[in-house]
């Protein structure tokens, strides 16, 4: 399985450093592909990608190296936190002294019961989905835990009793690929060569 995430990678044009926000990178039809591939077996070969997309086995290994490379996606492995016992989720929301937002983030990142965290779209807001083995550790983490680190000013929470679809589960649409066949500049100088 793999994770899709965009970066703000720099790259080199004409001799200028932009970033990727700058010149949205092109992703075609064999983009979608691989990665679709690799979405389902995140340990699939660049050869049993090549036998089911028809591309040749070094431009697959080539795309695949771009992919990782600038951030567009990652080949990683996935806890299931059920397998390992923890069977509670919850999405909470905080309230937090502005002032203290990142010193309150960096301490959040450290704790192993915080599965994600994220800024809110105003200031002092902070997102965070945990999870527990029980509902007993929850709520002691719920209403001693939280309200006694300094500069959390409210705590709103709603339990997750199931998720349906998990970020590890995300891929961008077709719409993001160049799907009608038309040929974009070359991804690399191997590409050059293997057309």
């Amino acid at each position: 399985m793999i994770n899709m995430y965009f970066s703000e990678n720099k790259i080199a044009v004409s001799g200028m450093i932009m970033t990727e926000k700058s010149v949205p990178p092109v992703f075609d039809a064999l983009d979608y592909k691989i990665i679709q591939h690799l979405h389902t077996d995140g340990r699939a070969t660049a050869t049993s990608i090549s036998t089911h997309t028809g591309a040749d086995v070094r431009t697959v290994r080539n795309r695949i190296t771009r992919l990782v490379g600038m951030g567009a996606i990652r080949v990683t492995a996935i806890a299931d936190p059920l397998s390992f016992g923890y069977q509670t989720a919850a999405d909470i929301f905080l309230q937090v002294d502005p002032d203290q937002e990142t010193e309150l983030t960096q301490r959040f990142l450290a704790m192993t019961e915080i599965s994600y965290i994220a800024y809110g779209a105003g200031s002092g807001e902070i997102s965070l989905e945990v999870r527990f083995k029980n509902n007993a550790d929850l709520r002691e983490f719920l209403v001693h835990t939280l309200p006694a680190i300094p500069g959390v000013k409210s705590v709103r929470h709603t339990l997750v009793p199931e998720i349906l679809k998990n970020i590890d589960e995300w891929l961008p649409g077709e719409a993001e690929f160049n799907m009608d066949g038309v040929t974009q500049a070359p991804h690399d100088i191997n590409e050059i060569k293997e057309t």
